[in-house]
């Protein structure tokens, strides 16, 4: 039985996918992931579960940080580094442009 299987067969489906176990953000992968929800998450390498509370309005396809992150810190994401935390992001914060910049410029 997969590891989110919920009682009686059915499977849960998530609020939150991480790809890695290095991953320090995971993202919506629903519609309306609402501010002071319990989300549930997956872990799609090795399909382990995780909660966190969300303390922010995520949009589907954003971020939400798994730990708390201090400025100048990285960002992982597939096990990569997406980038570099500008302002501190508490767990279950939303991460986007506000407090992640690329790298690259």
């Amino acid at each position: 039985m997969s590891s989110h299987a919920a009682a009686g067969g059915g499977r849960v489906k998530p609020h939150l996918l991480a790809h890695s176990p290095q991953d320090n953000v995971a993202v919506a992968v629903i519609e309306g992931l609402s501010a002071d929800t319990e989300a549930f998450g997956v872990i799609t390498e090795d399909d382990s579960t995780f909660a966190v509370h969300v303390l922010h309005d995520i949009p589907i396809g954003h971020k939400v940080a798994l730990t708390d992150l201090k400025a100048g810190d990285t960002a992982i994401k597939y096990g990569q580094d997406i980038g570099k935390i500008v302002r501190d992001v508490a767990r279950g914060e939303h991460v986007h442009v506000q407090n992640l910049k690329t790298k690259r410029w």
